[in-house]
């Protein structure tokens, strides 16, 4: 019986150390083990809500690839470009010697016709054909050709174009198209879903369908400089990390509701591929001058014509003011908007039209907005003083890169379209000035054309006159009744005389 009883206390003592140690196990467990157990089921809820966010997201991306998508097309364009003196190689690469031989040579050599090819996006805006895209994807196209989602192609007609804006309408005969919905680009947000869509490999996977790229709104009201731009008003863009490349320029970036808020114009990049950084132009801007544009009609900014400087502590401490608020000018052009109306460079610009200035941003805009020809009260501080100035409005030219520079254009004349060569161009360029006028554009299938004057080419003497400027230019040309003999920097050119019936 003893030997019972010390059996069954062995088995005891055994089943509590059992238990202690059981016990003692679940207590050194990492706490989540116990968290998971005790969480399993909000852990399952949690996870299904993730689940189904991701589901609707997906829905809605889906949903505007087969609603907006038809509405996105490929624009792709011709360029002729014609090339008189080709540049030769030697065997140790190019070799300035062996160009300069056959030009002495071979001086007859026919004119070549070379085709380059364009490709870009747009976005259908109305059901008869309108198409809503950037003014570089058709700048200086012979021949535009618009493909739809289904594989249809369209000869494009360009009905308006806007420079400064970056935008263009083209028109192609089709009726009961698919529309896209424009929204509000004044209600982008950062961090809102963003989804760029366009074709910008249509003719390397040989599909007319767009592709959809999705990411956020990263940044808004972005400026790229002027430089980049070329003229063009690069500002208050929307900045996107949706997958942006280059053809996708011209086609929409949408929210998640399928509306468009912006037109895909660039890409930051140092190799030519999509890095991260991609912009578009607010579709709020293009509302402002859609029906200009479908009507044909030039788009006018205003213009100052003086170069701006933001404040800082110091300046405002300088004139005394209780905030950074306003702009210096820095430089004002002669026989300007601004020179007439009595501005002066160090003007601090604090109102404009009854309101604030802010920065050099919200100047720029003002005054691309105001009325051409209107007289605006300009509050201004002067001497530490404040007082009002009034200017009137004057219209914008396109293509000042500066301020500080104000280029001297001819009348088109037989297609030929002629500058000044400033001190800048010559800089740049390398050109010597005072030696000519450098022509800027030709017209397509124009007698300039036709002799085979190209852009960036230098007009030194027209009919054995010379020419060192703008005036010489206008004062020789209203004198010529026939054909023109031109010398540019490549040699004598003829110019025919308008046919006649």
């Amino acid at each position: 019986m003893r030997i019972k009883k010390t059996t069954f206390m062995s088995v005891l003592v055994l089943a509590v150390i059992i238990c202690i140690a059981l016990t003692a196990k679940l207590i050194f467990l990492p706490l989540n083990v116990k968290n998971r157990v005790a969480n399993v089921t909000l852990d399952a809820v949690q996870s299904d809500v993730g689940v189904q966010a991701r589901i609707s997201d997906e829905g809605a991306f889906m949903k505007i690839a087969k609603e907006v998508g038809p509405t996105v097309v490929s624009v792709s364009t011709e360029y002729i470009t014609k090339m008189r003196n080709e540049i030769y190689y030697s065997p140790f690469g190019y070799d300035n010697f062996f160009d300069r031989f056959f030009n002495d040579f071979f001086e007859d050599r026919p004119e070549r016709e070379f085709r380059q090819r364009g490709l870009g996006s747009g976005v259908i805006i109305d059901e008869s054909g309108y198409i809503l895209t950037n003014e570089h994807v058709i700048r200086g196209a012979d021949k535009i050709t618009v493909t739809l989602t289904d594989g249809r192609e369209f000869r494009g007609e360009l009905r308006g174009k806007d420079e400064r804006s970056d935008l263009a309408i083209i028109k192609i005969e089709a009726k009961s198209l698919p529309v896209a919905k424009l929204g509000d680009s004044d209600k982008a947000r950062i961090g809102q879903w963003a989804i760029a869509i366009g074709n910008p490999f249509g003719y390397a996977v040989q599909s007319a369908k767009p592709t959809v790229t999705v990411g956020v709104v990263s940044a808004i009201d972005r400026l790229l400089p002027v430089a980049i731009g070329r003229g063009r008003d690069y500002s208050g863009l929307i900045q996107t990390d949706a997958a942006i490349n280059p053809g996708n320029s011209g086609g929409p970036l949408v929210n998640i509701k399928g509306e468009v808020i912006g037109i895909n114009v660039a890409i930051f990049s140092t190799s030519g591929g999509y890095q991260g950084i991609g912009f578009a132009i607010p579709v709020n801007t293009a509302k402002d001058i859609l029906k200009r544009l479908i009507e044909g009609k030039k788009i006018l900014y205003g213009w100052l014509g003086i170069s701006l400087q933001n404040m800082d502590s110091a300046l405002a401490d300088y004139f005394n003011l209780s905030d950074m608020e306003g702009v210096i000018v820095a430089k004002v052009l002669s026989d300007s908007p601004a020179e007439k109306g009595g501005l002066k460079e160090g003007d601090v610009i604090r109102r404009f039209d009854g309101k604030k200035i802010k920065d050099l941003k919200a100047l720029i805009k003002i005054v691309g907005q105001a009325s051409i020809g209107k007289s605006i009260v300009v509050g201004i501080i002067r001497d530490k003083k404040e007082m009002p100035i009034t200017v009137r409005i004057g219209e914008r030219p396109f293509g000042i890169e500066s301020e500080q520079d104000k280029v001297e254009t001819g009348e088109p004349w037989r297609g030929l379209e002629v500058i000044q060569i400033t001190p800048d161009i010559a800089r740049r360029y390398r050109i010597e000035q005072g030696k000519g006028i450098i022509v800027s554009n030709v017209e397509a299938g124009s007698a300039a054309d036709e002799a085979g004057i190209r852009p960036g080419d230098i007009i030194v003497r027209i009919n054995n006159k010379s020419v060192s400027s703008i005036d010489d230019y206008k004062n020789i040309i209203t004198t010529i009744v026939g054909d023109a003999l031109i010398k540019t920097s490549r040699g004598y050119l003829v110019v025919s005389a308008p046919k006649t019936d």
